[in-house]
């Protein structure tokens, strides 16, 4: 009964009113990135708020209902810093192939 009694005092219970905001934003959130095609945005402006709509959805979704709203730091950083560090690879490997294939087309230019 006590193991009962202590098991149920160390989980949190989060009130409902909390997950319909979150759900609620969500829905507002999504609207806005159906808005950006519907209003008819283009170039790079229609996909950064896009990708800005989606990271706010993807963030919320985990804070609230993944709980990592309510985790220790150091968990939060070991989950979270690993996918950061792969997108600043990627984006210094999208900036190297640029340079890359700048001198290949400069070396053919040059070459032929």
């Amino acid at each position: 009964m006590s193991d009962a009694t202590a098991h149920a005092d160390t989980q949190q219970h989060h009130p409902v009113k909390l997950y319909l905001a979150v759900w609620g934003w969500l829905f507002v959130l999504s609207a806005c990135s159906y808005m950006v095609d519907y209003v008819g945005v283009q170039g790079l402006l229609r996909w950064g708020l896009i990708i800005l709509f989606m990271l706010l959805k993807a963030g919320l979704i985990v804070a609230f209902f993944m709980h990592m709203a309510w985790e220790r730091l150091t968990l939060i950083y070991a989950i979270l810093l690993p996918p950061l560090l792969i997108l600043v690879f990627v984006a210094i490997m999208v900036a190297e192939s640029n340079y890359t294939l700048l001198t290949r087309v400069m070396n053919y230019a040059m070459g032929s």
